[in-house]
């Protein structure tokens, strides 16, 4: 059981917002890590509770081990302009286990175990050499992408534009994810394992768009890019270069079922049907409007 705060990392964006808000729930507080005073004053408006904002930047060591003081556990994960890991993830990691922190789950992704290319590989295996207990949690594809990643081309452009072809995705909500990283901190049957997150059923690029154009009433539709438009299109959107070419990696393997699977364990850990893309949409259908 957690018998401290929990420091909970990214928490103004859709997964850190969903561990906050899971972690509150369950009556744990919650010391929010923030880079910008902006940040702070978003993240106390939106939360309910016991949230204390503490600063913390990866790039400057120095902010680690104010933010760690007290720390029972930490909700850990890589801000996508931060590629090298040496200095920054995994130097935060071992001022973690300096400070007495009991455990961080962190959110990697799915294949990080096979594919060392990907930044999350490296976290992944300094944690599992450190004396720190870990939970490694390794969702697909979120559906929170359609509100974020996606969101400009739906609502400019009235089109999905991703390499995957015909490939199909489990879609993981992060709602669900969050439940579960605070299952992970108060559950200690979770330390020291790693789990692949799907959502329930495995759906097209093309389904997806029948559904919003279902709930939106009016029509989307889903455009295949090809890998050389995708960049263009990812550069066009003003992305760093080294985060075009995993976001293209990651769609691209789309094509080939990489996250077609649909794995049963975020249903059985939480003891619940998990949520479907539909109702991610449904939820949230103003974000398109």
């Amino acid at each position: 059981m957690v018998s401290g705060p929990v420091l909970v990392t990214g928490p103004t964006g859709n997964v850190g917002r969903a561990v906050v808000r899971a972690l509150l729930a369950e009556g744990v507080a919650v010391r929010a890590a923030v880079r910008s005073p902006e940040h702070t004053v978003s993240l106390l408006k939106e939360m309910d509770g016991d949230v204390m904002p503490v600063p913390l930047d990866f790039r400057r060591p120095e902010t680690f081990l104010p933010a760690l003081e007290g720390v029972r556990g930490v909700f850990l994960m890589r801000p996508p302009a931060i590629a090298s890991m040496q200095d920054t993830l995994n130097a935060f990691v071992d001022a973690a286990a300096t400070q007495g922190v009991k455990q961080v789950v962190f959110l990697s992704v799915d294949g990080a175990d096979k594919r060392s290319w990907i930044p999350h590989h490296a976290v992944e295996e300094h944690l599992k050499r450190s004396s720190l207990g870990w939970t490694l949690l390794r969702p697909t594809f979120f559906a929170q992408n359609l509100g974020d990643a996606y969101r400009e081309d739906l609502r400019q452009d009235h089109r999905l534009f991703v390499p995957a072809a015909h490939g199909r995705v489990a879609f993981v909500d992060v709602r669900d994810v969050g439940d579960l990283v605070a299952r992970a901190l108060l559950d200690m049957s979770l330390l020291n394992r790693a789990f692949t997150l799907t959502g329930p059923e495995a759906v097209t690029f093309e389904q997806v768009a029948a559904i919003l154009s279902e709930v939106l009433g009016r029509p989307i539709r889903y455009e295949p890019a090809s890998v050389a438009g995708y960049v263009r299109h990812l550069h066009g959107r003003r992305m760093p270069w080294g985060q075009v070419a995993v976001q293209t990696l990651l769609h691209v393997g789309l094509r080939f079922g990489q996250a077609e699977q649909v794995d049963p364990t975020l249903t059985n850990l939480l003891g619940r049907p998990t949520r479907t893309v539909r109702q991610y949409i449904e939820d949230h259908a103003p974000l398109w409007r």
